[in-house]
């Protein structure tokens, strides 16, 4: 193994990171990757890949790659005889430009003669479609208009009805109708549920995966934070690994807060540096006490499937 392989593998466990992990981080294969750390350059697709590989790797792990290329002077440099590739690569984009400039007055020719019979075609059909403006019948219009000091108000009753000029059935005397109050109906308020308490229990362990049982009543949020005091590697999903919902991904720095609100597919969260996270739901902070933690976070469905 070499010097420099050495110090990106140490970064790369310092982060608490697989090769995988890498992989997916850099999209570089983990053969390469391995053959970085062991020096092993001829494994590699060329020359030219070697210094770009070694400075992604080096990004991802939070190593300095200038530095680290300063300090490992053996790395290949990247060749110098891409004149003949240049030189090809200009020819053919030549060629296919010389290729299109001939087709080019041939279209140009077929074009305008389509657009003129185009805006003849519209002229001559907007011409036909152009019809006489509708003139006003005078024979509808009536020349009787009602005199308006011939309109006389109906009397208004007393609290705000209207007299009716007809006698009312079974009697002789005439009757004033008074119109009386409408009241409506007063909602009664409902009460909304209040939020109950959320336990968090340390309930078993599944290889290198501490399970945590979180006890929550119905219609309660359990909202699950992570706050950085360093430089750790963190993954966080929806589901029981990390085939379910990606929610975060990658390096987090001093400062960084998370916030997210657990379902009942539960919560899955990897740290690969435990000491700069501190994880916690509803306030109570949940830890393996491991350097590299993996926990999983499921909702008490018997607990949260309460009456409304």
């Amino acid at each position: 193994m070499s010097e420099l392989g050495r110090h990106l593998k140490e970064a790369r466990l310092q982060k608490g990171m697989s090769l995988d992990d890498v992989q997916e981080v850099t999209k570089i294969r983990k053969k390469y990757l391995e053959a970085i750390e062991a020096g092993d350059y001829k494994v590699l697709p060329g020359s030219f890949y070697v210094r770009a590989f070694i400075k992604t790797y080096a990004e991802a792990v939070g190593v300095n790659p200038d530095e680290l290329m300063e300090e490992h002077g053996n790395v290949p440099a990247a060749p110098v005889d891409t004149t003949m590739e240049t030189v090809i690569q200009k020819r053919s984009r030549r060629t296919e430009t010389e290729r299109n400039a001939k087709w080019l007055p041939t279209v140009l020719m077929w074009t305008f003669p389509v657009l003129i019979i185009a805006v003849i075609y519209w002229y001559a059909s907007s011409n036909m479609n152009q019809s006489d403006p509708e003139t006003v019948d005078s024979s509808n219009v009536t020349n009787e208009q009602q005199d308006p000091s011939k309109i006389q108000p109906s009397p208004t009753a007393v609290g705000g009805g209207i007299v009716s000029n007809s006698p009312p059935a079974g009697g002789d005397s005439a009757a004033t109708a008074t119109a009386s109050p409408t009241i409506a109906p007063t909602a009664t308020p409902v009460p909304s549920p209040t939020a109950g308490p959320v336990t968090v229990t340390e309930d078993r362990k599944s290889g290198k995966t501490t399970i945590f049982k979180v006890t929550a009543s119905s219609g309660t949020p359990v909202e699950v934070k992570i706050a950085a005091t360093g430089t750790s590697w963190l993954e966080v999903y929806n589901g029981k690994n990390s085939q379910g919902e990606k929610l975060s991904f990658g390096n987090t720095a001093a400062g960084d807060s998370l916030s997210f609100t657990l379902g009942a597919e539960g919560m899955y969260i990897k740290s690969g540096y435990s000491p700069a996270t501190t994880i916690t739901v509803n306030g109570q902070e949940i830890t393996d006490g491991k350097t590299s933690s993996r926990l999983l976070l499921e909702l008490d469905s018997a607990a949260s499937g309460g009456t409304e």
